[in-house]
């Protein structure tokens, strides 16, 4: 299982928070990924050459606490609910939350 920290003190807004995703699920992509949620989704899936599609994801939100002082916690609820995949969009993540 792939293993990932999600570090709040990298980022204090969404967009900062859509390249700090780039920057750790995507490797070598000769694209730019889209900065949404939808596309956030998509990462998550896994084929971006960080880990493979299907693959399961471990992810650890260390200093959650900044981060959903600094989204606002609805944003931060929607975030962590596609993580763990509420609407069973096709991707195998854990998450762990450090505050």
């Amino acid at each position: 299982m792939k293993q990932i920290i999600l570090d709040g003190n990298n980022f204090s807004n969404i967009e900062e928070l859509y390249d700090e995703i780039d920057r750790l699920l995507t490797k070598d992509l000769g694209w730019k990924t889209g900065h949404n949620l939808d596309a956030f989704n998509d990462l998550l899936r896994g084929g971006f050459g960080v880990h493979e599609y299907g693959e399961k994801l471990e992810i650890t939100w260390i200093n959650a606490s900044k981060s959903r002082k600094d989204l606002g916690e609805a944003l931060f609820n929607t975030i962590v609910e596609i993580i763990l995949d509420s609407d069973d969009s096709g991707h195998d993540c854990h998450l762990s939350i450090e505050e």
